[in-house]
């Protein structure tokens, strides 16, 4: 006669960020394999890829699943409260985590490709935006990621509570790109945004 497995126990708790309408949902877990980060902006995107996100969208008024290390950044609609759908919402993650439901098909990879190409400027942007931008980024629920460099501009994306977050215009301009002008006064001119 076997032994009973040990059910996993999983804790979670939830933590406010500056996009009112964005709720993160922290467990004493990994969910995702460390630095990979999966952004679904809708129930379509979340078809085939991810079956806890295809789940968490079927939760009213649920429109932005943003799963990463060891949390998950939901975005509702401005009409839902977080008071009475949390809960219950919490409930659901604990449960699916705890039973070892699938949270990415097997097939999924994300992440940042290193290019050994990049030039020099490009490497000094990236390794800032590692070092100061995405502790900070990621403590509120979401992720960025560097798109370009060009002519002085850098590009990059804001996921999770950040995209579509009030304050992410201020932080994109009094933040990021204050750090990135100020440590490369010579390179770095403007830092947008993409889809902003």
């Amino acid at each position: 006669m076997s032994a009973p497995s040990a059910q996993k126990y999983v804790n979670i708790y939830t933590e406010a960020n500056p996009n009112p309408n964005s709720l993160k949902f922290v467990l004493n877990d990994l969910l995702v394999e460390e630095g990979s980060d999966f952004d679904f902006p809708n129930q379509e995107t979340a078809e085939g890829k991810s079956p806890l996100a295809k789940a968490l969208f079927t939760f009213y008024g649920i429109e932005r699943v943003f799963i990463m290390n060891n949390f998950i950044t939901l975005t509702k609609a401005p009409e839902l409260d977080w008071h009475t759908t949390a809960p219950e919402i919490k409930a659901f993650i604990k449960k699916y985590i705890e039973e070892g439901s699938p949270i990415m098909a097997s097939h999924v990879r994300m992440g940042d490709v290193i290019n050994p190409d990049d030039s020099e400027v490009v490497k000094k942007i990236k390794g800032l935006l590692d070092e100061y931008v995405r502790p900070a980024v990621e403590s509120d629920g979401g992720a960025i990621t560097f798109r370009d460099f060009e002519n002085g501009k850098v590009t990059v994306e804001l996921r999770g509570s950040c995209s579509g977050c009030p304050s992410s215009t201020l932080t994109l301009k009094a933040g990021i790109e204050n750090l990135l002008k100020r440590m490369l006064p010579a390179d770095v001119t403007e830092v947008v945004a993409e889809g902003m």
